[in-house]
Formats: structure tokens, sequence, C-alpha cells
């Protein structure tokens, strides 16, 4: 009998780094795919993009509507609990060998406490890391206290799973997953991606995505604002904006984001999201990727595109040397996005060494799944 392996997914961002292992389970002879989609994925706001799930012919086993229209940290926690209300019944009909979740985010962590009182084991991608900036931080942690199997993404990262007091057997450095599209995946030419905005996109360009800090003194508005006053002063590069997430204070910067592009609409181009292959061809061709993504750390320099990180939400996190930090003011971020476009933190013809892995990931994690012998009269903590 086939295991029945349930993914989680409730961002764009996340699904396109799942992307190549929800197609690995849905192609293999000795897994069933179940897939729970939620938050971000399911609302108008943010481009509705359970559409590109669906077109890229995946099934949807289970929509859980959690998301409010609410810009507050109350909001956040009531979304949570709608979530494990709805992840409940959701993975009680469903009845998963093993459930899949990657990362940090809120929605995650109420459909991991789900799954752990229903004694469904969790492997947890990406645990481990450190990103101070955020109540993610915490969120990543407590998921991966939560969850059974681990697939981390650098051995330091490993230790620190096994340091919170998992089975080391159970705890696997696997590599990013994202980076699987590395080998996998066809990126657009420049044209192509053009035609597909309806953006005419000639002049080199920047690659911008900012998320809410939630955790330290980054008020959203002030520092965006301090974003595009940097980027006032690169005339001469076009401009990509991406919506940002779902969080505490996202909703701010949008319409920040959306008057930026319409005083410039031969130079910026705002869009809720680009989708997976299209973001990615979109950072091939990039001149500089700018914001607090954990893209810009994790995947952009492995296609030897410069990163300019900004302020407090990824700090912790391993970085490639082409990854510049700067403070979310504008005089640093227009002098890190010069220092970026001179290439001074590279040697010439030196090639940038990714700490994340080389794109193996998923077959690494679908082994983990089906040496999964897993017994729900056991403790999760059983180190045998």
């Amino acid at each position: 009998m086939s295991k029945k392996i349930a993914v989680f997914t409730g961002t764009r961002a996340e699904y396109g780094l799942l992307y190549w292992l929800i197609k690995d389970i849905h192609d293999d002879p000795d897994l069933t795919l179940q897939l729970l989609v939620s938050g971000m994925h399911l609302s108008p706001e943010f481009g509705n993009t359970y559409k590109q799930i669906e077109d890229d012919g995946f099934k949807i086993d289970e929509r859980i509507e959690i998301l409010l229209s609410s810009d507050t940290a109350t909001g956040t926690a009531k979304s949570m609990g709608l979530g494990v209300l709805g992840f409940t019944d959701a993975l009680s009909r469903l009845e998963p060998d093993a459930l899949v979740i990657l990362g940090d985010r809120f929605e995650a962590l109420a459909a991991a406490q789900t799954a752990m009182i229903l004694r469904i084991p969790i492997l947890h991608l990406h645990g481990g890391e450190i990103t101070e900036g955020a109540y993610d931080d915490a969120i990543r942690h407590a998921i991966s206290k939560l969850s059974y199997l681990h697939g981390t993404s650098t051995d330091e990262y490993r230790q620190r799973v096994i340091q919170l007091g998992e089975s080391p057997t159970r705890v696997k450095n696997i590599g990013a997953i994202g980076l699987d599209h590395l080998k996998r995946s066809e990126f657009m030419t420049v044209d192509e991606i053009a035609e597909s905005l309806q953006f005419d996109l000639k002049a080199p360009y920047f690659l911008v995505t900012y998320h809410p800090v939630t955790l330290g003194e980054e008020p959203p508005e002030e520092s965006f604002n301090a974003i595009l006053t940097a980027l006032d002063a690169f005339a001469d590069h076009q401009v990509i904006l991406t919506y940002p997430n779902a969080d505490d204070g996202g909703r701010k910067i949008i319409p920040i984001l959306e008057q930026y592009a319409q005083a410039n609409p031969k130079r910026v181009l705002a869009i809720p999201s680009l989708g997976q292959q299209r973001y990615l061809s979109t950072v091939k061709h990039a001149s500089v990727v700018i914001g607090n993504s954990s893209s810009g750390i994790i995947e952009v320099p492995s296609f030897d595109v410069p990163t300019i990180n900004i302020g407090v939400r990824q700090k912790g996190r391993l970085a490639a040397k082409s990854v510049l930090h700067c403070d979310a003011q504008t005089h640093s971020i227009e002098s890190a996005i010069r220092a970026a476009l001179s290439r001074e933190y590279q040697a010439e013809g030196e090639a940038i060494a990714n700490p994340y892995g080389a794109g193996n990931a998923s077959k690494q994690a679908i082994q983990m799944l089906k040496e999964l012998d897993f017994q729900p009269s056991k403790p999760f903590y059983d180190l045998k």
C-alpha cells in the first residue's frame, strides 16, 4: 500500500520552493500526494496563487481559509486559531501517513500543532535556521519540536536541530529544497519575461521584495520608503516590485508600492506574485536582487547575482559573500547597491560558493519519507 504524503503550502514562495518535491511525490508509484492549500494562496489581495498550483497540474485536496482582512498581530493570532480548526477537519479527512511542512510561517505552525496532536508525523524542511528580525525565528524552532523528521539546508543547521533535542538519526542535511530548480527547471529569456509581464523590459533592472519586520525597530512604511528613495538614485535601472507577505504591517506597504509604480509606469512594475518559474527567471537576469526575503540569501547566490539584504529580518542566517547587508536607511541601501553593481565583493573570475547545497534535496526528502517507520504510540521525543 502506498504511503499518503500530505504537503502543506500557504504562500507563493513556499510553494515555489516545494514544487519539485510535490511533483516527485505525485509521480512516485509508492506515494500518494495530498495537497493542503491555505493562507495567501486563497486571497485575491495576494494574487489567488492557488491557480498556479492548479495550472501546474496538481489537485488541491483541501482548501483551508484562514486569512482575515487585518494587518495586526491580533489578526495573525486569530488566523492561526482558524487554521487549527480548519486543519483539524482537513487532516482528519485525509488521514495522511506524513505531513511535509517547510519553514517558519504562522500558517505552518497552525498546521504543525494540529498534526502533532493527531499523531501525524511531520517532515520539517529548513529547520535550525536563524532570522532574528522576525517572530518566524521562534515559529521555526517550535515547528521543529513538533516534527518527527528533519531535512535541514546546511550541516550547521542540522547541528542546531539536534541541539534542540531531536534524534540525530532523524535529522539529515539535504540542502535547500528550492535549489533543485537550478538543475531541473527551464528559465525564461528577458524577452519572454517582458512578454509574460506585458512590460517593456529593456534596461538593466532590479528585483525588489521587502517584507515587514515583525521583531525589532524597523517600521515597514518608513523602511520601504527608504528603499524607494534609494532606487531613485539609479534612474538607468528599471524596477520590478513584488508584494510583501501577509505579515503584520505588510498591507501598509502595498499602496506605497503601487503608487510608486503608477508614478513611474515605464520604469517600474508592481506585481502581487511572479510565480516560481518567472521569479527565478527574473532573478537570473537581474542586476541586483534587493529586499529582505530569504530567497535573496538562499537561492539568488546560485545565479551569480548579488543580493542587497536590508535590515534585521534575516539577521543570523548563513550567507554567501555575494549577499551585501545594509541598514534600512536610504544612504546605506544606496551604498550597498553601488557596491553590488561594481561587484566589489567578488575577486575577478571567482565563483560564488552557495552554502545551501547543489540542488538535490527532493530526492533525499523522498527517501526519508519512504523509510519513515512511525509508530503513533511512541513519543515524538523518543531518541532511540
